[in-house]
C-alpha cells in the first residue's frame, strides 16, 4: 500500500512539474519593472510563431504616425557577469539586438531623433539572460529515477536551457502613453551542463525571430485570446 502511494505522489509530482515547465511565456514574477504598467498583457503568437504577452491600444492606426525616434535598447536591470555567462557575450548580445531591432523598426516607419506630433517612441530592455537546468520528464519522477537525475544534477551531467527575457513598448509622443506593450521570453540553445559557457550564438535566433516580428507585425491580426 505505502509503495502505491509513493508512486500516486511521484506521478502527480510528474504532471505539475510538467505543466511548470510548459509555459513559454514570461511569468508575473519574471516582470522586471521596466515596463510602468502591466496591466492589460494577453498571451497570443507572434508573427514567428513564438507565445507572446502583448497589449494594443484598441484606438492604435498605425496610419496617425509618420516616423519613430528609437531608444537604444538596455539591460534592464543591469547584470552581473558570471561564470557562465561571461561581460563580453552579454556585451554583444545587447550591440546586436540593438542593431537588428533598429533596422526592424526602421522598415515600419523612419527613425528620427527628435520627437514631433505625429511621432512614436520606442524604448526596449533585455531584463534577463539566465540558465536554468531542464526540468524532470515524466519518467524521471520514479522515486529511484528521481534520485538518479538528481545525482546528475548535483554533478553537472545535466542540460541547461537558456533564456532571453525582453520587454518594450511604442509610447505615443504627443500623449505620453503607450500604444503598444510587449514582453517575451525566449528560448535559446541548450548547454551540456551548468560548467559550459554560454556563447553569443546559443541567444541570436532568440534576437533574431524578435526582430522579425517586429518586422511582420500586424495591428490587425494580433490573435489575443
Amino acid at each position: 500500500m505505502r509503495a502505491q502511494t509513493l508512486i500516486k505522489v511521484a506521478v502527480l509530482t510528474g504532471l505539475l512539474a510538467l505543466s511548470g515547465c510548459a509555459s513559454k511565456i514570461t511569468q508575473p514574477e519574471k516582470y522586471s519593472g521596466f515596463l510602468k504598467d502591466y496591466s492589460g498583457l494577453k498571451e497570443t503568437k507572434s508573427a514567428t510563431g513564438h507565445p507572446v504577452l502583448r497589449w494594443v491600444d484598441p484606438g492604435f492606426k498605425q496610419s496617425n504616425y509618420d516616423n519613430i525616434v528609437y531608444n537604444p535598447i538596455t539591460y534592464y536591470p543591469v547584470p552581473k557577469p558570471s561564470t557562465q555567462i561571461g561581460q563580453q557575450v552579454l556585451d554583444k548580445l545587447l550591440s546586436y539586438t540593438n542593431t537588428k531591432m533598429k533596422t526592424a523598426l526602421e522598415q515600419r516607419k523612419p527613425l528620427v531623433a527628435t520627437a514631433g506630433p505625429r511621432t512614436l517612441i520606442f524604448r526596449g530592455a533585455i531584463t534577463g539572460v539566465d540558465t536554468s537546468k531542464e526540468g524532470l520528464q515524466f519518467y524521471e519522477v520514479v522515486p529511484v529515477a528521481l534520485v538518479v537525475a538528481g545525482t546528475q544534477m548535483a554533478t553537472g551531467h545535466r542540460d541547461m536551457d537558456t533564456h532571453l527575457y525582453f520587454e518594450g513598448e511604442l509610447v505615443d509622443a504627443a500623449t505620453n502613453k503607450p500604444v503598444i506593450k510587449v514582453v517575451r521570453q525566449g528560448e535559446g540553445k541548450d548547454l551540456n551542463n551548468e560548467k559550459t559557457q554560454m556563447t553569443f550564438e546559443a541567444l541570436k535566433q532568440v534576437v533574431d525571430d524578435m526582430a522579425t516580428d517586429a518586422t511582420m507585425f500586424d495591428v490587425n491580426k494580433t490573435g489575443q485570446k
